[in-house]
Parts: C-alpha cells; sequence; structure tokens
C-alpha cells in the first residue's frame, strides 16, 4: 500500500511529538532545571504533554478506529 503524503506527515508529526517529549523527560530527569526559566520551561512540558496525549489518543483511541473504517468504505 503507498502512503499518502498527508499520513506521511501525520506519521512524521506524531514521530517527532512522542520523541520530544520522551526526549525532554530524559532530559530532566538527568539535568536540573535552571530556576531562572522554570516557567517556560512549565509552559513548554504541559504543551508536550497535551500533544502526546493527543498523538497517542489519535493512533490508539476512537479516532484511528473511525479512520480505518472510512477508509474501508471508500474501497
Amino acid at each position: 500500500m503507498v502512503m499518502k503524503t498527508k499520513e506521511l506527515l501525520m506519521y512524521i508529526l506524531g514521530g517527532l511529538v512522542v520523541f520530544g517529549f520522551f526526549g525532554l523527560l530524559a532530559l530532566l530527569v538527568f539535568n536540573p532545571a535552571p530556576i531562572d526559566n522554570q516557567d517556560l520551561l512549565n509552559i513548554t512540558i504541559g504543551s508536550l504533554i497535551a500533544a502526546f496525549a493527543t498523538v497517542v489518543n489519535y493512533f490508539y483511541g476512537s479516532s484511528k478506529g473511525s479512520s480505518d473504517k472510512n477508509e474501508m468504505f471508500k474501497q
């Protein structure tokens, strides 16, 4: 099956969010956060958590099943 450009970009963006989430998490575990940037870091972490949850919900939640169903009807 040939992957459409939209699907490819969706997988790349999802992968970047997941790797960014775990990369930042690993960075925070092994390095203490500077006090001066604490607010910015909290905002960034909150945004990445929300994006990570969205990616996981799409690929493993009802959105994926709905997408698969629509694709099946097209065929």
